[in-house]
């Protein structure tokens, strides 16, 4: 059957003539279609981090169930997601181009109700094994393979002057789901939401009841939802096509790697911090309730995610991201005084103030690092390509900007894994999280150095 063309410059869901640099074509027409994507990506983002780190909830109930698990164990379920889903978004990060951005999302979105029913019907049998909730932990990093995806997609609708903002709250209110979700659960695992559908709950061993599976059940509605109005809703671009060699182009860019190495700090941390966040207060402040607390961390970096996307643009990324650095070397720091390491007890709010202090600087940081990379290529494609006229430089520079953001998002997600893993290594070698604190620490001053370096001292070399 033929496709219809909507209109000018519109073939069914492909826009054949998208130009967001021209101001009149995005004042008259641009921005209205680019908008309407951004909104439909926003909540297929939000489930996917809400799927992802729905384990790092799970796993602090499982003990309350009758799994009696180790906490060597349990750190292992916590970080396993973000393995698998920093490793997914490896191969996400070149999707967009090939499938187009409508397609990939309603499909990757779809993919979450994998994880979202394994988990409901898994903790409601008591003969699950551990090995089946490896692969439910696995499972998970669906989600967290969306945001390259979700990210490169994005990146192609705006102009340079928007970009920042663009992405900054694409991502900012999609990492709201870690939140969302560490708000959620604990809510709705307390009731038969769904009644005799849901299925019986689990006896507590003080006589209470807990409805487990409703952490993975609650997003399936929602997720088919979002599906459905990414496949009918949002477009593909037919300038974004690209084959997997052209894209590949950017692993030989010197400032793909250096960028993924500033990511990794930035938003590697967020996400990483948002994992191990409710198992780390378990362990170090037992007698405290850490669900009524733990959504606040990545809340706080979700929104300063969203709320300050404008200051880099305004700014400069890399000068907002060597002070967002520096700020992050002086939190860990200060959470690593309230610690209750030897005789001392410590101090939970004291603690639990510079965590909140860490978290929103990792959203400043995000928000700044991405909006550093279409500035860097915007100067780098020159340089590497004199031979290309201006439209080729500037289709060429978008192209590698979408998949730089993208595959710095994959390599910045092991955060995920290697986080809750370090303080898992750090406990059971020390008694303590303070060696995986110094060494978050210590890499945050490598990143400041090299921001300074490559980006933001005077005649640095490529300064944004």
């Amino acid at each position: 059957m033929a496709t219809s063309v909507s209109h000018a410059g519109q073939q069914g869901h492909t826009l054949i003539d998208w130009r967001p640099e021209d101001p009149q074509f995005w004042t008259d027409h641009g921005k209205a279609v680019a908008s309407r994507n951004l909104w439909i990506s926003i909540p297929c983002l939000l489930l996917a981090f809400s799927v992802w780190l729905v384990w790092s909830v799970v796993v602090a109930k499982l003990p309350a169930i009758g799994f009696d698990y180790t906490t060597g164990q349990l750190f292992w379920l916590a970080a396993l997601p973000g393995l698998s889903g920093a490793t997914l978004r490896i191969f996400y990060s070149f999707m967009i181009p090939i499938f187009g951005g409508r397609l990939w999302t309603a499909l990757s979105t779809a993919s979450l109700l994998l994880p979202a029913f394994g988990i409901g019907f898994a903790v409601q049998d008591p003969d699950t094994s551990y090995t089946w909730f490896l692969i439910l932990a696995l499972m998970c990093g669906f989600g967290g393979g969306n945001f390259a995806s979700s990210m490169a997609n994005i990146a192609y609708f705006y102009p340079k002057k928007t970009k920042g903002n663009a992405l900054a709250l694409n991502a900012g209110l999609g990492n709201a789901g870690v939140s969302v979700m560490q708000f959620v659960v604990p809510l709705v695992i307390t009731a038969g939401v769904f009644g005799a559908m849901g299925g019986e709950p689990q006896a507590l061993s003080d006589g209470g009841k807990l409805y487990l599976q409703n952490a993975g059940f609650i997003w399936v509605p929602f997720i088919a939802i979002a599906a459905l109005a990414a496949w009918f809703g949002m477009n593909d671009i037919a300038d974004a096509k690209a084959s997997l060699s052209n894209q590949l182009t950017i692993l030989k860019r010197r400032h793909n790697w250096i960028m993924c190495i500033l990511y990794t700090g930035t938003f590697g941390s967020f996400i990483g911090y948002s994992a191990g966040f409710p198992l780390l207060m378990k362990t170090q402040f037992p007698d405290v309730n850490v669900l009524s607390y733990a959504f606040l961390g990545p809340l706080v970096g979700a929104l300063s995610r969203a709320g300050t996307g404008w200051i880099s643009d305004r700014f400069g990324g890399g000068r907002v991201t060597f002070w967002t650095f520096l700020g992050m070397i002086i939190a860990v720091v200060g959470v690593l005084q309230f610690l209750p390491l030897g005789d001392s007890t410590g101090n939970f709010w004291g603690f639990f103030a510079c965590f909140m202090a860490l978290f929103f600087l990792t959203g400043v940081g995000n928000a700044s690092t991405f909006q550093m990379i279409p500035s860097i290529m915007r100067q780098e494609v020159p340089r590497l390509n004199p031979g290309l006229n201006e439209a080729a430089m500037l289709k060429q520079s978008e192209m590698e900007s979408a998949a730089i953001i993208a595959f710095t998002s994959a390599i910045a997600a092991y955060g995920a894994f290697f986080i809750p893993k370090a303080y898992g290594t750090s406990i059971a070698m020390t008694g303590g999280p303070a060696a995986a604190l110094w060494a978050f620490a210590g890499f945050y001053v490598l990143c400041l150095v090299i921001t300074w370096i490559f980006y933001s001292r005077k005649n640095a070399p490529v300064p944004c």
